[in-house]
């Protein structure tokens, strides 16, 4: 994208992103395939927003002012190098970094020690219900830290309330009948539905199914970390399901019209598909497929209300989602149908259906 200022000047690699608190557009620096730098809360015929541009242009980043012991500028740079912040999920270093900057644009200069509840309540009411309780996590999770490691004696924080939201729904749980249609629309041999069927029967996340591979099997099973929580889930690879799992029927073939690579999923080159743009790939497919509601985190939430339904143990459903707490797996197989989980009807319609799929699959490796 490029932007003309005065006629005159021609700023490559240019990317507007909404705008910031002042009304002004909020710049980066973009180049094809790079990160963004964000640049200077400036017009982009602002000499110093310039000077910023030709900077970063030439490879070195705006430096930001130095820290004076006690601000708070000084307190979030050790935050970024606390194994507080750098044990969390890329993912979420990223969100959290962006607050992060902004606490320190705007409050940098002033000090730890002074910080109270009422600046931080002040600093919320600028925002709506869920962009202010997502910003007030990020400033428990940094008083906390400040607070552990001594650089404040008391957290100002945790006095400021969570402002109540309207309860959301999140994703879709998918029914048998989805997932049915789903396989109806996107025939074996289809990389959408390998994707669906490597998510059906490994119930993992769309971002950790994109780095499953070969050697993540042993002994039979596929065992793997999940990116977000770190927590280790493993499902029924070769070995014989229990009934309650219901496995997939088609993943075996699935697997075998696929090429093969370092990951079972892979591109039109054969390379690793990248878990960024997973998600919209994948919701494209839901959308042909006349589902245009669901997404591939529904399935995870099937899956979870499925074995509810077929009777597995709390223990059993976390095991296989990666789940560290039993609220969590409770919450994900919300879903499921009570009538099922009384009458124990669907256990029996499971006999004739579970071991195919798991010989078929012994045979690729």
């Amino acid at each position: 994208m490029r932007r003309h200022i005065r006629g005159a000047v021609r700023l490559k690699h240019l990317n507007a992103s909404g705008r910031w608190p002042s009304g002004n557009v909020r710049y980066y620096y973009r180049p094809k395939g790079q990160k963004g730098v964000p640049l200077p809360d400036l017009r982009p015929d602002d000499p110093q927003f310039l000077d910023a541009y030709v900077k970063v242009s030439k490879g070195t980043a705006p430096e930001p002012e130095p820290a004076v012991t006690g601000t708070i500028a000084a307190g979030i740079a050790a935050y970024l190098a606390s194994d507080a912040y750098l044990g969390m999920a890329a993912s979420t270093r990223s969100v959290w970094r962006r607050f992060l900057d902004d606490f320190r644009k705007r409050y940098g200069k002033g000090t730890m020690a002074t910080l109270q509840p009422k600046h931080i309540r002040q600093d919320l009411a600028k925002y709506r219900a869920h962009p202010a309780n997502n910003r007030l996590k990020v400033w428990r999770g940094l008083c906390k830290w400040w607070l552990s490691a001594g650089l404040i004696d008391d957290n100002p924080a945790k006095q400021v309330e969570r402002r109540a939201t309207p309860k959301a729904q999140g994703a879709v749980p998918w029914s048998r009948e989805d997932m049915q249609s789903f396989r109806n629309h996107w025939p074996v041999g289809s990389p959408e539905r390998l994707a669906f069927e490597l998510m059906y029967q490994t119930c993992a996340s769309i971002g950790d199914m994109t780095r499953l591979g070969p050697n993540m099997v042993k002994g039979g099973w596929l065992t793997y970390t999940r990116q977000k929580s770190k927590s280790t889930a493993v499902c029924p690879w070769t070995v014989p399901a229990p009934l309650w799992f219901e496995a997939s029927e088609y993943l075996a073939e699935c697997l075998s019209a696929a090429p093969k690579g370092l990951t079972f999923l892979l591109t039109a080159h054969k390379r690793p598909r990248s878990a960024k743009s997973a998600a919209r790939w994948f919701s494209a497919a839901c959308t042909d497929a006349g589902l245009p509601e669901h997404s591939a985190h529904g399935i995870r939430k099937g899956r979870a209300a499925i074995f509810r339904e077929n009777g597995a143990t709390t223990d059993q459903r976390m095991a296989i989602l990666g789940h560290e707490t039993e609220e969590e797996a409770h919450h994900y197989s919300k879903s499921a149908d009570l009538v099922r989980i009384i009458s124990g009807t669907q256990k029996f319609q499971l006999l004739e259906q579970v071991p195919t799929s798991q010989k078929n699959l012994s045979e690729i490796k």
